[in-house]
């Protein structure tokens, strides 16, 4: 499980470190330029996610044929794939396009409101590499080949951090476009990431054999019904993590009608959070694919412990992290900003973080294991109840009720991660041991 799930925690991390270094960057330019390019970024993703978790349905479907050793299928599910995304590209083109409009309508501070036009109108321009290289992403996760998407994602940070310091900054000789520099900085990494994993799965590809041990010769054009079937089990996948980002996209609306700097504490301490969930995503991802070989090749005992052992690591990680929010919680803000009041705010929403850390991770890791098995739709569920029904009307309520503030707001949040972690893991261990009657 580690051997597999260490690439792709770096490579999660790596994905997350990129927003990091645009917030840290533009944090130079002040409390609002950090609230703008979380926000602008919050937005894309509302509308990105849809279309990265259609796509998700790739993952059972890969790696049960790459379980099964039916590579015609893995081909044929990669290619279904890039055409899938290419589709989903120009409707969310549009949305994002009109969304950039109705900013003003969200309330935030007028300064804020201006930024976050500017650098959500360019990183629109990212969405096709992005989605494009979830697919070749997806593709080489199931079939268990896994460096690449590390190499792809660390090296696309150091490219990042360039573009950062020439196009915000304006050095040697560039425009210095400060907050439209981040986001044209975010599409030159991930047109580079797209570039580079597609030559990894042209490799990967032509690796496979040509033939199914069983003769089948792969198949070839174009199948409406392989369509049908990724966007079945994709939909509800797209559902979840829409459910899951959209609760934390109006969280952070909901503070940009706060103060600047309590915009910027929340977003400091929202991407702070985001590091450590996408070392235990990437534990799920890791999870889902040695889940579904498991259950590719009908066995039950090694889809059972690879669950349970990718559960215990992402367990005892977030305890690790609870204990460095709680211990140095300055440290970690002082990376990001040294305004006093953005400090004094983040330490306390460090604190709120601190108690749901092992429940984020459990759901995070227990959403990727139910996918193995191809149960997309449980998860869904849990996160609109958790978060919807639950975690985000009450942290409303005690922030803009009862005068809590951005506090209130993130006790909210952490009383629904709580509830979809304690729900998932029972029903985790309820659906692997029902596969015994069948597998």
């Amino acid at each position: 499980m580690l051997s597999l799930a260490m690439p792709v925690v770096v490579a999660e991390v790596g994905w997350m470190a990129m927003q990091i270094v645009d917030i840290s960057m533009v944090g130079r330019l002040g409390p609002e330029a950090i609230g703008a390019v979380g926000v602008g970024s919050a937005l894309f993703f509302a509308l990105a996610v849809v279309a990265i978790g259609l796509l998700l349905g790739l993952d059972p479907l890969v790696a049960q044929a790459f379980g099964a050793r039916e590579f015609s299928e893995c081909r044929a599910w990669l290619r279904h794939g890039l055409v899938l995304a290419v589709v989903l590209t120009v409707p969310l083109t549009v949305l994002a396009w009109t969304a950039t409009t109705f900013v003003p309508a969200l309330g935030l501070n007028l300064r804020v409101s201006n930024l976050t036009q500017g650098y959500l109108g360019v990183v629109i321009w990212s969405l096709l590499p992005l989605l494009l290289f979830t697919v070749f992403r997806r593709y080489v996760q199931a079939v268990a080949i896994v460096r690449p998407i590390m190499l792809a994602l660390v090296t696309a940070n150091i490219i990042n951090v360039v573009a950062n310091w020439l196009l915000v900054f304006g050095h040697w000789g560039f425009p210095e476009l400060g907050v439209k520099g981040a986001a044209w900085a975010t599409c030159v990494s991930r047109t580079y990431m797209c570039g580079f994993l597609a030559l990894a799965v042209w490799r990967v590809t032509a690796r496979l054999p040509p033939n199914d041990p069983g003769g089948t010769l792969p198949a070839r054009g174009f199948e409406v019904a392989r369509i049908r079937k990724l966007l079945r089990l994709g939909w509800p996948a797209a559902t979840q993590m829409t459910l899951e980002v959209g609760v934390f996209t109006v969280a952070t609306a909901l503070a940009g009608r706060l103060e600047p700097h309590l915009l910027a504490a929340h977003q400091i301490v929202l991407n702070t959070v985001g590091l450590t969930f996408m070392v235990t995503y990437g534990l799920s991802a890791a999870g889902a694919i040695r889940v579904g070989h498991a259950v590719g090749r009908s066995d039950l005992p090694g889809a059972r412990y690879s669950g349970w052992a990718a559960l215990g690591i992402g367990a005892a990680f977030m305890g690790v992290s609870a204990i460095a929010f709680l211990t140095v919680p300055e440290l970690i803000l002082r990376i990001f900003t040294s305004d006093a009041r953005v400090i004094e705010t983040g330490v306390l929403l460090l604190l709120v973080a601190s108690v749901f850390q092992l429940f984020d991770g459990l759901q995070a890791v227990a959403t990727g294991l139910l996918r193995g098995l191809g149960d997309t739709w449980t998860p869904m569920l849990c996160n609109l109840a958790g978060h919807w029904c639950v975690g985000l009307p009450f942290g409303y309520a005690l922030c803009f009720w009862w005068g809590w503030g951005v506090v209130g707001l993130w006790l909210g949040l952490s009383l629904g991660l709580i509830l979809v972690g304690a729900l998932l893991v029972p029903i985790w261990h309820y659906r692997i041991e029902a596969l015994q009657n069948v597998l």
